[in-house]
Order: structure tokens, then C-alpha cells, then sequence
């Protein structure tokens, strides 16, 4: 992260991060079950699309199961391929003022929310030392961290920045 063009003027850097690789890469593994599930049928399909495209002389029948079979490739193998790819690209950081967050794969955006808005946050632990950090600002806005290596020094800074700490 640029934080010289990120950063406004005496605004002061408190805390920074990266999300852990493996962590971010198969943060949604899940998807890939219902992928797996669909990659069969949408293959099937596409197979037999060819065969009708053929018998009924109607050529679109053989490409109208390419999309069902395109998501579930994407489900099965594409969105790991995504994540490690975009993971190159993410960074948090939290100054005296605001939370940033950069991320993106093809063109990174920065997502910001001032301290002084945040109403809560919570820390979902995915080990020992790793944990993702969701902080909201009312019901409308959610800004979150995946995979933060030792995220209690993160929420020790939000903490004291909401006043929670004595």
C-alpha cells in the first residue's frame, strides 16, 4: 500500500497488515462443494448439448449449457485461483483517524471508514493467532479484515480509539 498518497496530511500511521496467504486463499472453501456438485450435471449437460445442437440442426442448444458449466468451474477451482491472485493486492492498515482497506484483483479500490464512526466490531478467530475482524459503522456499513495474523493488535487499537479500555 502507497501510504504517502493514501495517507492526508498529519495523519499518522498506527498499525498495518496483510492478510496470512493460505488463510485468505481458502477462505471460502466451501464454495467448491456446491461446485463440485454442479460440475457434473453442467458437464452432462454440455455433452448432450452438442448431441441435441446436432440432431435438431439448432446450434445455439450446443453453447446454452457453457455458462452453468463456466460458474461451476469458477465454483470448484476458480475463486482459490481469484483469491491468491487478488491476495497481492490487499492491505489494512488503521491510523489515528481512519481504517483502510485496499484490496482488489485487476483494479485495487481503497475502502475507508473514520474511527470516530465506528459502533462495534467483532473478531471471528480462525486460530490461535489468525482471526478475521468485521468492524461496522451503524447497520449499513462493514468493513472486513480477512485473515489478520495477530489481530488482537488491531482490536487493542479500535478498543482504546472507542474508549473501551481503561
Amino acid at each position: 500500500m502507497k501510504l504517502d498518497i493514501i495517507l492526508e496530511n498529519s495523519e499518522k500511521l498506527c498499525w498495518e497488515g496483510r492478510p496470512a496467504p493460505r488463510c485468505y486463499t481458502f477462505r471460502n472453501w466451501r464454495h467448491s462443494f456446491f461446485g463440485l456438485a454442479l460440475m457434473p450435471v453442467c458437464s452432462y449437460w454440455q455433452y448432450s448439448g452438442f448431441g441435441f445442437a446436432k440432431e435438431y440442426e439448432l446450434f445455439w442448444l450446443a453453447w446454452l449449457p457453457l455458462p452453468f458449466l463456466l460458474v461451476a468451474l469458477y465454483l470448484t477451482i476458480g475463486h482459490f485461483i481469484q483469491a491468491r491472485l487478488e491476495w497481492n493486492h490487499v492491505y489494512y492498515a488503521i491510523t489515528d483517524r481512519r481504517l483502510l482497506v485496499q484490496r482488489g484483483f485487476l483494479k485495487p479500490r481503497i475502502e475507508t471508514l473514520e474511527l470516530a464512526e465506528i459502533t462495534y466490531f467483532s473478531l471471528h478467530r480462525q486460530g490461535e493467532q489468525l482471526g478475521t475482524l468485521r468492524v461496522h459503522k451503524g447497520k449499513e456499513q462493514k468493513l472486513t479484515l480477512h485473515c489478520i495474523e495477530h489481530p488482537r493488535r488491531a482490536t487493542d487499537l479500535l478498543e482504546e480509539v472507542m474508549g473501551l479500555t481503561q
